[in-house]
């Protein structure tokens, strides 16, 4: 490959060849315009475009007259010049020169150059005509320049000649090497391929011109992926090259592809690209069991649908192509387990499918069969695609819970049997190898109340109490079996006892028993059909028969007919009855089933005599009210309501108030004594009325235990309690003492309220003026008052009179007072 110091070496060198070249070209044509006009106004004709005027060129015509016109030839032609892209050398390169016949070498005509580049990239010498490029040209940027030429007087810049367009163009050189636009690229082919299958095609483009020599003539090779991999050279199309690539052995190849110009020769520019192949799957390869044989367990205590173990068989390929479906194609153990495949490890997985039991048989054998659902004909002769695996499986002993015969049971006893009837028997086993004796229990959460008992070892059910059919008929109980020894396991079973029916509950009506009759009811007429039911269970062949009870057998109001049907029919025997006279009519009626034994019961039957219209539709009885007037209307009846509701309200805010109390400023458990004597509003019974005075009050019990707070004071100092305080006062201490000791206890306490502990009392004490206002001194004092008056005041009076009516009296009622 050229370097690029070569590179710019031999483009140099061919820059100044064509430069000479068309300099000695342009000298040529220009020669050859001075030698003859009519040949350069041929060479014009075929360069110049149609259509375009020149000041020099004029028709030959008939004027007027007879005057020959002659046309005037054109000096200078040209249409197309060529100038070499990426030209380097140190001199600008010559394009052309422009020349005019009307130039006669003295200065005084003017060249001028406009259009595309002009001024920038084309000059041109004034004076000379010449035309040079100053700047490098890219054709791969521009492929040409149009220009326009014009010869001009220099003094006034009057045109000589007419406009005259031409083209530049640059001319090519291999100076861009073939790229590939869309690399790297990516492909994918199927595995195992005939040879030359096409892999993709790849493209390269040379910005060099393709019509110009083999600049843009490209041919493709590959550098990389032999001798799996080839490229045509014209086309760029990759193909395999090796038959049997397995993808197993190798998925991807890398390949570079490489696109060189100038047909390929040397000298000519390159591009390479990457190309990374993968080889797609294909089924061909079959599934196979990495062992032949399988050796699995299971513990014969596993239920169905319990896992025993796994297998998988292997495939290489891919996805569908490698998918594996697997089933059951041989063995004794077929009918015993079953096998389902793993969605997501695509295992097979053998499971339980049904139980196994050891002592029964040990062991089991299994054959799978592992093959690909998606076989691809191509490669059907590759085949088989199966394999086949055997399972041996061995069942393990355990320990299992004891089993019963049956899976449940169901017993019957009859109701109201004596405790300790035999029910049933249930019976389970341990069928271990050990055969380990079996315990029996009731669960008790099953027999709450322990109708039932069982024998620990046979498995014998009996009753504990009577049974109640009526109350409950059936009894589902659960009974566990453990074996004795071992790991103690237990297993449970379900015995259903039904408790059969006799004949021990009495018949009775089937509805109410309270019959409604019109007063005017007619002779015969059926006033109630009657019927019975029987708590006992009803057959469907028990009926009750119906008759009157002896007593009133022979009665005059009403009778009683057998409908043989477990009904009968009340009827009146005669007219006018009267709620007036008679409101309640019992009649007693005697029901006998059809049980063994037959049982019977008496039932009343009541009838009420009502008053009804004419229509006997029945208006009221004398167990319902009799309906209001329909004189009020409703709003009336609400406004009477409301003034009822109001004035209850103004009676309990009156007496509200007249309870209300002030709350006295000591806080007392119990009523102040003062107000009983102010309340009390008499002069009191003596020492016999107990009522109006207790003495224990006094004592004050509650306020020995400490101070009693005041509710408008608050005692700055707290100190502790008094000693001695404690101890309660006893019931018969003096009244005068326990208020001294009281007032000494109050003078020396600090903490005691500052008031005076006298009006707490009530007692004026023995030192007043006023005296006392208390009765209980009233029979004592000696007074010259006479109350015989008393006796006349009547007896409200009386014993006022015997308290006070005689000195006598008055002594004696004192003595008495004393000894009591």
């Amino acid at each position: 490959m050229a370097t690029p110091t070569m590179k710019r070496q031999g483009l140099g060198l061919l820059r100044v060849f064509l430069v000479l070249l068309g300099v000695s070209a342009l000298c040529g044509v220009a020669s050859s315009s001075r030698r003859g006009n009519a040949s350069v106004d041929q060479r014009g004709h075929r360069h110049r475009h149609p259509g375009r005027s020149s000041l020099h060129r004029h028709r030959q015509r008939t004027g007027k007259e007879g005057q020959v016109l002659h046309r005037s030839k054109r000096g200078w032609v040209w249409n197309q010049f060529f100038v070499i892209e990426e030209y380097t050398g140190p001199d600008p390169v010559l394009v052309g020169r422009l020349h005019s016949d009307v130039d006669m070498g003295d200065g005084n005509i003017k060249y001028i150059l406009s259009g595309e580049g002009a001024g920038t990239i084309f000059v041109i010498d004034d004076k000379t005509g010449n035309i040079h490029a100053t700047k490098t040209l890219d054709r791969e940027e521009q492929a040409q320049y149009t220009l326009t030429a014009q010869a001009v007087a220099r003094d006034t810049n009057k045109p000589l000649e007419p406009p005259s367009e031409f083209i530049v163009k640059v001319q090519d050189i291999n100076d861009n090497p073939p790229e590939f636009l869309h690399g790297p690229y990516y492909a994918r082919v199927p595995e195992m391929s005939n040879v030359g299958t096409s892999v993709m095609q790849v493209t390269a483009t040379d910005a060099d011109d393709p019509t110009y020599g083999n600049s843009a003539r490209l041919v493709y090779s590959i550098l990389q992926g032999q001798p799996y991999f080839s490229v045509e050279p014209q086309t760029g199309i990759i193909r395999t090259a090796l038959p049997n690539m397995d993808r197993e052995a190798r998925q991807e190849y890398d390949v570079v592809i490489q696109a060189k110009d100038m047909g390929g020769h040397m000298g000519g520019l390159s591009g390479t690209t990457e190309v990374k192949i993968t080889l797609t799957d294909v089924n061909d390869n079959p599934p196979k069991f990495p062992q032949s044989v399988y050796p699995m367990s299971v513990s014969e205590d596993k239920v169905p649908g319990d896992e025993v173990g796994r297998l998988k068989a292997k495939d290489p390929d891919l996805g569908d192509n490698g998918l594996v479906n697997y089933r059951l194609v041989d063995g004794d153990g077929m009918n015993t387990f079953e096998l389902t495949t793993d969605s997501e490890t695509r295992e097979a997985v053998i499971k339980l499918k049904k139980s196994v039991d050891f002592e029964m048989k040990r062991s089991y054998t299994l054959k799978v069969e592992g093959a690909n659902p998606h076989i691809d004909p191509q490669f059907l002769a590759w085949g088989p695609y199966k394999d086949e695996a055997t399972i041996k499986i061995t069942v393990e002993d355990a320990d299992e819970p004891p089993v019963f015969i049956a899976p449940s049971y169901t017993f019957e006893v009859e109701e109201n049997a004596p405790p300790g009837t035999l029910v049933g028997r249930v019976h389970a086993k341990d069928t271990d190898v050990a055969n380990n004796p079996v315990r029996y229990m009731i669960s008790r959460h099953t027999d709450v109340e322990q109708f039932f008992n069982i024998h620990t070892e046979d498995g014998l059910i009996t009753t504990t109490r009577s049974l109640d059919r009526e109350s409950r008929p059936w009894h589902n109980i659960s009974v566990s079996a453990t074996e004795i020894g071992g790991h103690h396991q237990d297993t449970k079973v379900r015995v259903n006892i039904k408790v059969k029916d006799v004949n021990d509950n009495v018949p009775e009506f089937a509805a109410n028993n309270e019959v409604l009759m019109c007063e005017t009811v007619a002779l015969g007429t059926v006033i109630e059909t009657v019927s019975a039911v029987d708590k006992d269970e009803m057959a469907h062949r028990q009926h009750f028969t119906f008759s009157l009870a002896p007593e009133v057998l022979h009665n005059q109001n009403f009778s009683l007919t057998d409908n043989r049907d477990s009904t009968a029919s009340v009827r009146v025997m005669r007219k006018g009855f009267s709620r007036l006279t008679q409101d309640i009519y019992y009649l007693p009626i005697e029901i006998n089933d059809n049980g063994v034994p037959a049982l019977s019961s008496t039932n009343t039957l009541t009838i009420r005599v009502c008053s009804c219209n004419s229509k006997d539709t029945i208006l009221s009885c004398n167990v319902e009210p009799y309906v209001l007037p329909a004189g009020l209307s409703t709003g009336a009846l609400i406004a009477i309501l409301a003034c009822i509701v109001i004035l209850l309200a103004i009676v309990v805010l009156f007496v509200a108030l007249r309870r209300q109390k002030k709350e006295p400023l000591i806080v007392f458990e119990e009523e102040d004594i003062r107000e009983n004597i102010i309340t009390y509003d008499d002069e009191g019974g003596g020492e016999e009325d107990t009522e109006a005075f207790d003495i224990a009050t006094l004592q004050n019990p509650d306020g020995a235990n400490g101070f009693l707070p005041r509710k408008d004071i608050k005692p700055e100092l707290q100190y502790p309690l008094r000693p001695g305080l404690g101890r309660p006062a006893a019931n018969s201490v003096d009244v005068d003492d326990f208020i001294k000791s009281r007032i000494a206890e109050a003078d020396s306490d600090p903490t005691a309220p500052p008031y005076d502990s006298i009006q707490i009392y009530g007692y004026e004490g023995r030192g007043s003026l006023a005296g006392s206002l208390s009765s209980l001194e009233s029979v004592t004092t000696e007074s010259d008052l006479d109350y015989d008056y008393l006796q006349s005041w009547g007896p409200r009076f009386k014993k006022l009179a015997d308290l006070y009516g005689t000195k006598d009296c008055s002594v004696n009622g004192a003595d008495d007072g004393e000894d009591s």
